[in-house]
Formats: C-alpha cells, structure tokens, sequence
C-alpha cells in the first residue's frame, strides 16, 4: 500500500484527461495495484525456499541497486541535507523495509496471503486515523465511521470468524506481524510526505530510504544464516527475489508517481482500492487458498471502511 497524495516538488496539478481515451494510463492505474499485491502472494508463495530477513535484504539490494543511477545526482546536490537527516531515514528505512519487508515475510509463514492483503489494506484508514492525530482535529462522522467498520473487518479477520477468541487472547501471530507492517506502512507513508527531504524528489527519496532499509536488514539477514536461515538458492529463489524487487518496488513506484501526474491523487487513491480484490483473487488462483464467509465479510467491512475513511466531500464551486 502506500499513501495516494503526491509529494511537494512532484507535479502538482495532473492533466484532465478521459481514461477511456488514454489507455496508457488506464493500464497503468490497473497494473500499479496489482504489482503492489504481487509482494505477499509471492512472499508466501516462496515461505521455506528462502528465509525471511534474507528475501527482504535481498528484495531491496536489487530494488536500490536499480533506483541510484537515477537517484545521484540529486543525492550529490543534496548531500548536506542527507547528512543532517540521517536519523529521519534510518527511520524510514525501519518503518518500509524492515517492519514492512522481513516482517511481512516472517507473518506470512504462519499466515494466509489473502488474511495479510485484508488486513494490509487498513493502512489507509490508519494514515486518515494518524493525521488526524497529528494535527489535533476531529474525524468527520462518515470518516469515523469507516474507521470502525475497517477496524471491525480487521478483528474479524484476525480472530478467524470467532469471536471468542477475543475473550481468550487467541491470535495469530502472523496476522498480528501483518497488522504491525500496517501501522508502520501508515507512519511511513506519512513520515515521506512531509519534512525537509522531499526536496529532493519522490525517486531520490525512495532510493535513500531504500539503501537505508538495506543496510538495517543487512545484520538480520546475517543473523538469519548464522543460525541456519535458508539462503537463497536456486532459480526458483532468485526469480523470486528479481521479481519482488522489479515488480511491487521500483515498477510499483514508478506507475504511481506517473498515475498521480497524469490521472490525479484522487483517482490514483481510487483504483488503489483494488489492491485487497487483486490480493485475494491472487491468492486463491495462485496459492489455492480458501475463502470462508469471514473473509467476504471482512473483505466488505475494510474496503468499505477504507472508502469512507478516505472520502472528501467535493469543493463547492463559488
């Protein structure tokens, strides 16, 4: 998931175009979500072929490894602004590569695909949640209410159709880890949006926090093999890795900044709410998951939930 509104210094005001008579950007608004859910289908396609840590230092050594020759010279011009917010992208790279990478993967051996797209998709109505926080102001009543109903969806989820397990503390810790990754793809996505670094630029940010990310997962990774990790190994392992390193992080990326200039934030924010659909489908092709009734309500409650947390009335013209 990530966060639909642009960030400063990108183009701010998008052409207004008829979808149905671009179909490049029609292409690109349907492909960007389903690379997005690409990443925990292939994450829990390839749980025991390669260890976590491992899949998430690798994934994001490539990714970063394509992004810099893009990224340097912005980074060179703006070397002594790195230098003072280093602590700012340490952070990043925790909350975006580590909680939402190796821990992501680690959820996923002891989690569904389709479980982790649901209640990933929560992220959104947790960014509303969070910058509402931040700023002090009340949530608007239709806001708020999609706030519970994507909560809702997310306990369902989570204790499996069974309410009990409420009252005896019974979770999974894998939808738990999953649940983590969202609340910190959320204080990511909003920690990008605003501060001194995005004057560098969407693509040069995203390479910084990338090497960042890498070089925090490095000593996991290697703690991981020190104790018997899976390495990667194998066509199957690295296919894997090239894939999640193309696929959901630098073609995501890319079709998201060109979809939110060409289409719009709000349209971008609009077609992003096929991520849980392409998610679950995926899943249950692919991975041969089920579905349970618990699943299609949820599915409702979040996405629901999302559209309402997320909804901006239209400004009235004066």
């Amino acid at each position: 998931m990530t966060d639909p509104s642009p960030a400063p210094g990108d183009s701010p005001s998008p052409a207004h175009l008829s979808l149905a008579h671009n179909p490049r950007a029609l292409f690109a608004l349907l492909a960007m979500p389903l690379f997005f859910a690409t990443n925990l289908i292939v994450g829990r396609a390839v749980v025991g072929t390669v260890a976590p840590w491992s899949l998430a230092f690798w994934r994001w050594l490539f990714a970063a490894a394509m992004l810099l020759p893009f990224a340097i010279p912005a980074l060179i011009g703006h070397r002594y602004l790195l230098a003072a917010q280093w602590k700012r992208i340490l952070l990043l790279g925790l909350l975006g590569m580590v909680l939402c990478g190796g821990n992501v993967y680690a959820a996923l051996e002891t989690t569904t695909a389709t479980n982790a797209t649901l209640i990933y998709t929560t992220s959104t109505i947790m960014i509303v949640v969070m910058d509402a926080v931040l700023a002090r102001r009340r949530l608007p009543l239709v806001q708020f209410i999609g706030t519970l109903a994507g909560f809702a969806g997310i306990a369902l989820i989570t204790v499996h159709g069974e309410p009990l397990r409420l009252m005896e503390l019974e979770f999974n810790d894998g939808d738990l880890g999953i649940l983590v990754a969202a609340i910190a793809w959320a204080a990511y996505s909003l920690m990008m949006r605003d501060g001194p670094l995005v004057r560098m630029g969407s693509v040069a940010i995203f390479a910084t926090v990338a090497v960042a990310g890498t070089a925090l997962l490095a000593p996991l990774a290697l703690w991981e093999a020190a104790n018997g990790g899976v390495q990667p190994h194998g066509l199957e392992a690295w296919s894997a890795i090239i894939f999640l390193a193309i696929f959901p992080s630098v073609l995501a990326f890319i079709l998201f900044l060109y979809c939110v200039k060409v289409a719009g934030a709000p349209v971008t924010a609009n077609f992003l709410y096929t991520l849980p659909v392409y998610g679950v489908l995926l899943a249950v092709l692919l991975l041969g998951e089920e579905l349970h009734v618990y699943h299609a309500v949820g599915f409702v409650l979040v996405l629901g939930g999302v559209v309402l947390a997320t909804y901006r009335p239209a400004a009235k013209p004066h």
